[in-house]
């Protein structure tokens, strides 16, 4: 019988596995956690330092957010735009996201440049703003 068994086992097909299919997993996973990661950094790519609230919501990214630096330089979606060019950039964004835009504006900058911001948001159609804040707890870590 110990032959038997050994002509048996011979027989068999050996198990082998195929890296190939994970390779190509992990591959899609790396690429999709990639995209993701930087779909939140487009928002705090310039260099503002907002007011602090107790009560600040993560912003959702599809938002058409628009920056003012201390400075007064404007920002749509992280470029750079004027203010006589922000309407008509601004519109077909406006109308996408249902009449809501993001202003994130310096709480330092002058108060005139984003006042005249919300009046250009409002000729574009916008009819709500979400207005851009840093949680309380925050401030601590980007004081200078």
């Amino acid at each position: 019988m110990s032959a038997a068994r050994r002509r048996f086992r011979e027989d068999e097909d050996t198990v082998t596995f195929d890296f190939a299919p994970m390779v190509d997993i992990v591959l899609l996973l790396l690429i999709f956690f990639f995209l993701t990661s930087n779909l939140g950094a487009r928002q705090n790519a310039l260099p503002l330092d907002l007011p602090r609230a107790s009560s600040a919501v993560q912003e959702t990214p599809d938002l058409p957010i628009v920056s003012v630096s201390r400075a007064g330089r404007l920002y749509l979606n992280g470029q750079e735009t004027t203010l006589t060019r922000l309407g008509g950039r601004l519109q077909p964004l406006v109308k996408a996201s249902g009449g809501l835009v993001g202003l994130r504006a310096d709480e330092r900058g002058d108060y005139g440049t984003v006042v005249r911001v919300m009046d250009e948001i409002k000729k574009a159609g916008g009819s709500r703003l979400a207005l851009g804040t840093q949680p309380v707890g925050a401030a601590e870590e980007s004081a200078p």
